[in-house]
């Protein structure tokens, strides 16, 4: 359906993806003996990770997302051929503390907190955010990080939303979930949020179950969008 803005009370955002770039972990695996061009090890190690978490969710074997992580890790660089030692992967696992903030981020939610409550609700640990929200320079204008740890899973799972909505005492309906991973929109619109896809990098959207609510460029396309 389209977006509705007056239905907005409460904006929530994902981290990874949308708020820093995961991309900025190929600086790091360049970096490796025997990585020789760290593009497809970056994309093997993400999307193996998110395919951990996914069926964590659906056999019952949580651990948090830095452990999914690392085990990801392991096997990108073995699929690779890779040979490491656990300091090494643990040197490169250690970037997603200080992964690259995208330009619109800052400035983009301290202008949509003026009038909304802003909340991160992500699948990483709240080690991680706590460095992303740090390395974002966002602590000032965010009310407070929500991991999936505190249910033990993983997007796109309904129940990750629908803690999101009872801690931010918004009625689910209520929130504009913000993000760029096609399973986080489809997971929030599926909990009953609207889901504004943040389209960053030129990737097309996975168009096999609807479209999003909204699609913008940036936070300050969304900031439009709400006459903010």
């Amino acid at each position: 359906m389209p977006f509705d803005p007056d239905r907005v009370e409460t904006l929530t955002f994902d981290s990874y993806g949308t708020l820093v770039d995961v991309a900025a972990v190929e600086a790091a695996l360049a970096n490796v003996d025997g990585v020789t061009d760290p593009e497809p090890v970056s994309n093997h190690w993400r999307s193996r990770s998110l395919l951990y978490t996914m069926v964590a969710n659906a056999i019952d074997a949580y651990q948090p997302f830095y452990e999914l992580n690392r085990a990801a890790l392991t096997h990108a660089l073995a699929a690779h051929g890779v040979e490491t030692d656990a300091a090494e992967r643990e040197a490169v696992l250690e970037t997603y503390h200080g992964l690259d903030v995208f330009d619109d981020v800052a400035d983009g939610i301290a202008a949509l907190a003026a009038d909304y409550d802003c909340y991160v609700v992500s699948n990483g640990n709240p080690d991680m955010l706590d460095s992303m929200v740090e390395a974002a320079d966002i602590g000032d204008v965010i009310e407070d990080t929500i991991s999936a740890d505190e249910v033990e899973s993983f997007k796109p799972d309904a129940e990750i939303y629908r803690h999101a909505a009872a801690r931010t005492g918004t009625p689910i309906d209520r929130i504009a979930h913000v993000c760029g991973p096609f399973f986080d929109v489809y997971g929030a619109m599926n909990a009953g949020m609207q889901a504004v896809r943040v389209a960053r990098g030129g990737e097309p959207w996975d168009d096999f179950a609807g479209d999003p609510d909204l699609t913008v460029d940036d936070f300050h396309a969304l900031a439009a969008e709400l006459g903010v």
